[in-house]
């Protein structure tokens, strides 16, 4: 999408995906972190401008499965040291 183009509503993007309005809704969120869109009031969410330098998408995957890994392996070994009843 090009910069000052509107985004779908929460709803419509959550039905387009089949995902829970939540879903949407933190995500919005994490993209408008990041500066890449903006709410205008009433009017919606629409695309930032694209004036700063993007992140390369790869690279920064790799580091969340890098952490989600990490993660992973963190929940394995304390339900190993919990044993089979989770205590």
């Amino acid at each position: 999408m090009k910069p000052g183009a509107k985004l779908p509503t929460r709803k419509e993007l959550a039905e387009r995906f089949d995902v829970a309005g939540q879903t949407v809704q933190n995500g919005l969120e994490i993209l408008r972190a990041e500066g890449l869109i903006f709410t205008a009031g009433n009017k919606g969410v629409f695309v930032a401008d694209s004036d700063r330098p993007t992140r390369d998408v790869h690279e920064e995957l790799k580091e969340i499965r890098s952490q989600m890994q990490a993660l992973a392996d963190r929940v394995n070994a304390l339900e190993e040291r919990c044993g089979p009843n989770g205590l």
